[in-house]
């Protein structure tokens, strides 16, 4: 956790001189889907839940066909799995044989990526590119489902004291720049954003991922 903090540091310490020293400052709107997912310590997952992610992104081109890129979006990440001993439900149960839990958690942060993106020089209006990096995520809601068997323990109840505040992940993805007309471009790709962090309290070990069909203008 503190070797990723670190990182994250560095990467905004970065993010600023990249800023100074950009030729130039592109800004851009994004709404697409992301479909989420658990790697679970004790348990395991249980496929892919769909959520949303929807901001402003930008680049700070430092170099030709190289930029800073950077953003803030509100981004839900859902996703489903089967937990041993899933606390604090396991310990209120009072039971001191092992439970699996179905819990499906329902997080949305604030997502604040710093990565660098790799293009193509220009063909027929079109770039491709690449991008890795590491994301900032602050949780601003937090909700859960828990069932054990056929019987429902919890629906859409608030889990921010299941959950922690901080999450960090690790992103890498590419796609398409399609200009449509002076300074305006399309942007469409797809981005993996690998959770670094555990979300979860109460000794579990919990860390949840997203692929993200990225879908932009550039403007």
């Amino acid at each position: 956790m503190k070797k990723t903090l670190a990182t994250l540091l560095f990467l905004s310490i970065a993010t600023i001189s990249f800023a100074q020293n950009a030729s130039q400052v592109r800004l851009g709107l994004t709404a697409h889907p992301t479909f989420g997912f658990l790697k679970i310590e004790n348990g395991k997952g249980s496929g892919l839940s769909t959520g949303f992610s929807y901001g402003l992104m930008s680049d700070f081109e430092f170099a030709e066909n190289y930029s800073f890129a950077t953003g803030l979006t509100i981004t839900t990440i859902n996703g489903k799995g089967a937990v041993l001993n899933y606390l604090p439900y396991y310990a209120a149960s009072g039971s001191t044989n092992s439970a699996e839990y179905d819990v499906k958690f329902k997080m949305q942060y604030i997502e604040i990526p710093l990565s660098i993106k790799l293009k193509t020089d220009e063909t027929n209006d079109m770039k491709w590119y690449g991008q890795f990096g590491l994301t900032t995520n602050f949780r601003i809601g937090a909700k859960q489902d828990v069932k054990s068997g056929n019987n429902t323990l919890a629906s859409d109840i608030k889990a921010t004291d299941q959950t922690k505040f901080l999450r960090a992940g690790m992103i890498i993805g590419g796609g398409l720049e399609y200009r449509l007309s002076g300074k305006t471009s399309l942007l469409t790709g797809l981005t993996y954003n690998n959770g670094l962090t555990n979300i979860a309290k109460n000794g579990q070990s919990i860390k949840n991922h997203y692929v993200g069909l990225n879908i932009g203008v550039f403007f």
